[in-house]
Formats: C-alpha cells, sequence, structure tokens
C-alpha cells in the first residue's frame, strides 16, 4: 500500500496546484484538448482509466501504453458536434525492456466559415476554414508487474486565416494493479503554459492623433490576452469478472477534478465474450449543475479478429447522446495490431 500512496501523492500535489473551478468555464484557450478519441473510451465514459491498454490508452492514460508489447495503428473518425468533425491516428510501438513509445494526430475540421466585417455582416462572399492540431508523442514503461507509468509531450497549434496561437502540454499517469482483476489509475492531463494568439489580421492601419495633414496611417497590432489550457486531475478503479474462459464483464468508475468545468464523475462498463466480441455503455455524471451537461449516456460494440498469433484487427463503434444539439456523436475506430 505503500508504493500505492508514494505513486498518487505526486498527482495530488499537482492538482491543487492547478486545479480551479467551474467559474473559470469559457476562459480557457485549447478546448480541443478536451474531445475524447477512441470508440472504446467513448463507449464507456473515459471510466476506464485504471486498466486502459496499448494504443487508445495515449488519449486516456499513457501508463497503459506499453502493456501490450505489440506495434500498433488506429484510427479514429468522430461526427461531433455542429458539423465539425475530429479525425485522429496514432501508431506506437514496443521498444523491448525500454519501455513503448507512441506517436498521435488529432485534427478539427470545422469546415467553410463565411468571412464577415462591420462593412458585410451578411459575409464578403469569401470563405476561411480555422486549423486545430494536437501532435504528441508518448512513453510508457511497465516497472513492475503492478505499476506502469506513461507521459505524453503535446504540441498545440491553432489557427485563424492569419492570425494563430502555438503552445505544449504534459499529461503523466500511473497504473496500480492489486490483482489482476482489481486496478487503480491516476492521470495528469493538459499542464502547460497559456496560449496566446498573434499575427498578420490583429494589425489595422489608422491615422496618428496629431500628425499634420497628409502623414501616412500608423500600422497597430492588437494585443491578445493569453488564456491558460484546460488542465485536469483524474482518478479512477477497475475491476474485472471473468466468469469463465469466454465471458467477461469490467466495471470502471473515474472522478475528474476539472480546473475550468464543473468536475464529475464517470462511469463505465463493457462485455467481453473470447476478446471477440465486447458490448459497452458508460455515463459522465456531473458533480454540480448537472442538467447543463449536453452529452448523455454513451453505448457501444467492437469486432476482434486476430489473423494467427501475429496480426489483428479491430472495429469499434460508439455513439454519444448529445442532448441540445440535432444530431448526436458516432464513433467509428479501426485498429490494426502486429506482434
Amino acid at each position: 500500500m505503500k508504493k500505492i500512496f508514494i505513486l498518487i501523492i505526486p498527482f495530488l500535489m499537482a492538482y491543487t496546484l492547478f486545479a480551479g473551478d467551474e467559474s473559470r468555464k469559457g476562459t480557457t484557450a485549447a478546448d480541443q484538448l478536451l474531445i475524447p478519441v477512441g470508440a472504446r473510451g467513448i463507449a464507456t465514459g473515459g471510466a476506464f482509466l485504471a486498466n486502459i491498454k496499448g494504443l487508445e490508452s495515449i488519449y486516456y492514460n499513457p501508463a497503459g501504453l506499453d502493456h501490450t508489447k505489440k506495434t500498433e495503428a488506429m484510427f479514429n473518425y468522430m461526427n461531433y458536434i455542429a458539423d465539425i468533425n475530429i479525425s485522429y491516428f496514432a501508431v506506437s510501438t514496443s521498444l523491448g525492456e525500454i519501455g513503448s513509445i507512441g506517436l498521435s494526430f488529432k485534427s478539427i475540421d470545422a469546415g467553410d466559415i463565411p468571412v464577415t466585417t462591420n462593412d458585410f455582416p451578411d459575409g464578403t462572399g469569401e470563405k476561411y476554414s480555422p486549423s486545430f492540431l494536437v501532435v504528441g508523442l508518448t512513453y510508457s514503461k511497465v516497472l513492475t508487474d503492478r505499476v506502469s507509468v506513461g507521459t505524453n509531450l503535446k504540441l498545440i497549434s491553432e489557427s485563424i486565416e492569419n492570425t494563430s496561437a502555438t503552445g505544449f502540454a504534459l499529461d503523466v499517469g500511473v497504473q496500480y494493479y492489486f490483482s489482476e482483476e482489481l486496478a487503480l489509475g491516476a492521470s495528469l492531463k493538459n499542464i502547460g503554459p497559456n496560449l496566446k494568439y498573434s499575427g498578420q489580421d490583429l494589425r489595422t492601419q489608422t491615422g496618428v492623433p496629431s500628425s499634420p495633414i497628409g502623414s501616412p496611417n500608423g500600422t497597430y497590432e492588437v494585443v491578445s490576452e493569453a488564456a491558460g489550457i484546460p488542465s485536469y486531475f483524474e482518478i479512477s478503479l477497475a475491476y474485472g469478472f471473468l466468469f469463465d474462459e469466454k465471458n467477461n464483464l469490467d466495471l470502471a468508475a473515474t472522478y475528474v477534478a476539472n480546473n475550468s468545468l464543473e468536475d464529475q464523475i464517470n462511469l463505465g462498463i463493457e462485455y467481453d465474450f473470447m476478446n471477440n466480441f465486447f458490448l459497452r455503455a458508460g455515463y459522465n455524471l456531473q458533480v454540480e449543475n448537472a442538467s447543463s451537461n449536453i452529452f448523455g449516456i454513451t453505448l457501444g460494440a467492437g469486432l476482434n479478429y486476430e489473423f494467427g498469433e501475429d496480426v489483428g484487427i479491430s472495429f469499434d463503434y460508439a455513439f454519444r447522446d448529445v442532448k441540445e444539439f440535432p444530431t448526436s456523436n458516432h464513433i467509428f475506430t479501426v485498429k490494426l495490431a502486429f506482434q
């Protein structure tokens, strides 16, 4: 038990430094960091922080990446909200005793947006498409038969026409297995400096006060205010029921302490038949202002097929109810694994 406290104490100390409350809602930058990826993780409400393994663990808890000891590739597509689409691609490989490394890319397609100005509030006829990109480098290591750790270093890039912002963020995670059935996990995510926009579109030309008639205009640049990124702390428990050689049932719960949103509890369940067919469900419950949560229940299913001992392929689907939008989220994930 002493090892558990030694592992978790740094996370709790960091949480006290970075945690805030929901009064900061709408004040952070890079909120695309909060958009989940992976049909399995989304279908189970993001609750399987403690025992998630392999490539999908990069987003939820990087400590789980080194458990598979395989080379994996994954593509994920999400039909998000307001005609926004999310694409995610990740690859990882095992370096043996050194650990495992992974590389991930997440991009947001917001479509074409009409350009409006003070003179043309209904649009100039031109359009622009903002760019949001997160590139991650992950390292994970299984330290003992019970403990694994991992970290993500993420590059954040945002641009709107000729104005852009670039920043960095760090995730750290740990998993501890009491037994094959019971696991504890914790992670601290999106720790990094503030994000600040700059660029040509923030510049404007206007007359210089008290200058002689006929003097050229002066060029001024609006100084944007820096905004923090949405960091948060998670701690989770997961338990697996092994009914027989064919049927497994996993349950998990995660507490999420946000620095810019309401805290929430994530609940998830997964039924596994022969490691080939999966049924999943999850729910996110806000600790305060529960009625303001726009997301409802999540459901999903998955198929996994192995070609001998060397190659495996899996297809996962997730559905997430969105209460205040006419369409729900649909998530599709394909993953390849090579021994």
